[in-house]
């Protein structure tokens, strides 16, 4: 296993012959002890060659004395020799240790930041906003933190609708994912009007700058102009085109239909386990426990954990285990009242997450119908909101 190779080698051992006719006695004494020896090889009927440890070798002494055997070091192996090569040789100990820490330096520093997904948003306005927060390349890995960076771009950039970071290395890679129905930025230098971004009723509308075109009342289509820019009057020798400001609230609906089967299929689990474990060296995937799963019905967990992982520091090396516990299928037969009341609860909240921060909700309506089987559930809810949008006034205009 590398990671008990990895121990072994830190705290350091050595090769051994063993010499003698009673090397099975040897070896049962050693065992006896507690000294651990490993990669035992038999050379010939009188000589084998092992690995113990440094204070395993120590105490072999007595074994030694009382097996008459003869024992001589082969090679000695691990970090305490590799240090101890450094004790006449000060100058390269000390270059060794300058190189580590210069190793160490430039793996702790952010080196480039990769942004993927973006198509509207140009990455050097993605990275004007990561500055505003002290992330751009150079920064220290401690300093960066991921899900401030995340909130940050949500944000102040509210057309993205995920935002994923991770550092890879010395890259911090950003995944990005834009609403397709971005709006424009209009800059206020610009003459344009507000526009409906949805069909409504109009509830409230407050022209500060501009002049209104629609009436509480009013039905309007998605496009539809709310407050023009464009300014006429039979006084005025030619049409006056203004930056239009103003709320406007109107009154729309949301429709979600959930669908959720009586009988459902539930897996429970049975206590029994069986365990995999591996070693993640970058992409590469070395097994140290394997087998076939031997249930028919299972369910998954993944437990990786970096066996090096500082705040400025970190090496591709993980330890991934999996655990398969093995399930019953069964199918049970729900409770319909208590379906209606949770799906419709669920259905709401999910309505909720998608609706603005200044969205009022003024009435909700639940319908229910059963069809083979299956609960289908039509929630509608009102709500009076903001459907402004600003739109450039152009010649086509």
């Amino acid at each position: 296993m590398l990671v008990i190779r990895i121990w072994n080698y830190l705290r350091g051992y050595v090769i051994i012959r063993v010499e003698g006719l009673t090397l099975e006695k040897f070896i049962n004494l050693a065992i006896a002890r507690n000294i651990y020896l490993w990669d035992i090889v038999r050379v010939d009927y009188t000589t084998l060659e092992s690995k113990v440890g440094i204070k395993g070798f120590k105490e072999l002494r007595e074994v030694v004395k009382r097996v008459g055997c003869k024992v001589s070091i082969v090679g000695k192996k691990g970090y305490p020799f590799f240090i101890h090569r450094f004790k006449y040789r000060k100058m390269l100990g000390f270059g060794f240790i300058i190189a580590i820490g210069i190793v160490i330096f430039f793996t702790s520093i952010i080196w480039s930041i990769d942004i993927n997904g973006n198509e509207a948003a140009s990455n050097e306005e993605i990275l004007n906003h990561l500055e505003n927060i002290g992330i751009e390349p150079g920064v220290f890995k401690m300093k960066v933190d991921t899900k401030e960076i995340k909130n940050h771009l949500l944000k102040s950039m509210d057309y993205l609708t995920f935002v994923s970071a991770e550092m890879r290395g010395t890259r911090l890679v950003l995944e990005i994912k834009e609403s397709e129905d971005r709006p424009e930025m209009v800059n206020k230098d610009f003459p344009c009007n507000i526009i409906a971004d949805k069909k409504a009723v109009i509830e409230k509308i407050v022209a500060k700058n501009g002049k209104s075109v629609v009436k509480k009342g009013d039905i309007v289509v998605e496009g539809q102009i709310l407050i023009t820019g464009l300014i006429q009057d039979e006084r005025m020798e030619k049409p006056l085109l203004v930056h239009s400001e103003g709320e406007i609230f109107g009154k729309t609906w949301y429709n979600k239909e959930i669908s959720e089967p009586i009988i459902k299929t539930i897996k429970e689990e049975t206590g029994r386990l069986h365990t995999t474990k591996e070693i993640k060296i970058g992409n590469k995937r070395i097994h140290l426990i394997s087998g076939e799963i031997p249930f028919e019905n299972y369910v998954e967990e993944i437990d990786a954990k970096k066996i090096i992982d500082w705040k400025a520091f970190s090496l591709p090396l993980e330890i991934i285990e999996h655990k398969y516990k093995e399930v019953k299928v069964k199918k049970v037969t729900q409770n319909v009242d208590a379906l209606k009341q949770k799906v419709s609860v669920i259905g709401v909240q999910d309505m909720m997450k998608e609706l603005s921060e200044d969205a009022r909700v003024i009435s909700k309506d639940v319908q229910y119908s059963i069809q083979d089987n299956v609960l289908i559930t039509k929630i509608t809810i009102e709500v009076i909101e903001e459907i402004g949008r600003k739109q450039k006034i152009n010649n086509s205009n």
